[in-house]
C-alpha cells in the first residue's frame, strides 16, 4: 500500500509553499529598505582619515572608522580599498578576506558580532576624563552609585 505523506500538510505548510512565502516577504522587506534609503550606492575607503565612507540610496553619507569594523581592524588600505557593494546595495563585500557586512547593521551601529560589539563598549568603559572623574567621586561623596530601586522611587 502506498501512503501520501503529504496528505496531513496543510498546502500552505508545504516545503515549496514556505519557501515562496519567505522569498515574498524578503522582497518586500528588500524594498521597505530600499524606500527608507538603507541600502548602499557607493562605498569607499578614505586612508587619509580611516573611515570607511558609505553613500546610502536616501543620498545619506556615512563615515565609519575601520578600527571600529569587525574583520577590517589591522587590514592593510590597499585591501580595504577593494570594498564592492553587494546585493542591490544590502551588503559590502571585500573578496580577497572573504568578508561581508550588511549595510542596515552598519546603519543601526552594529559593528560586528555580539562578542566584537561587547569588546568595543569594554573599550569604551575604560575611557576616563575629568567629567567622568568628578562624577565618581560626586557618587562616593553620596555613599556610591544610587541603587535601581531608588532610582526608581525619586522618579
Amino acid at each position: 500500500m502506498v501512503t501520501n505523506v503529504q496528505a496531513d500538510v496543510r498546502p500552505e505548510d508545504r516545503p515549496a509553499n514556505a519557501v515562496d512565502a519567505r522569498l515574498h516577504s524578503a522582497t518586500a522587506e528588500g524594498k521597505l529598505r530600499r524606500a527608507r534609503g538603507e541600502l548602499a550606492v557607493t562605498a569607499g575607503y578614505d586612508a587619509r582619515n580611516k573611515r570607511l565612507q558609505i553613500e546610502l540610496v536616501s543620498g545619506v553619507g556615512v563615515s565609519i572608522p575601520v578600527a571600529k569594523l569587525e574583520g577590517l581592524a589591522g587590514v592593510p588600505a590597499s585591501v580595504i580599498r577593494t570594498v564592492r557593494v553587494d546585493g542591490g546595495g544590502y551588503g559590502l563585500h571585500w573578496p580577497s578576506l572573504d568578508l561581508d557586512l550588511a549595510v542596515p547593521d552598519l546603519i543601526a551601529g552594529c559593528f560586528g558580532s555580539r562578542a566584537w560589539m561587547s569588546a568595543l563598549a569594554r573599550q569604551g568603559g575604560k575611557a576616563t576624563s575629568a567629567a567622568k572623574q568628578r562624577a565618581a567621586r560626586e557618587n562616593g561623596r553620596k555613599g556610591g552609585r544610587p541603587r535601581k530601586s531608588a532610582a526608581k522611587d525619586t522618579s
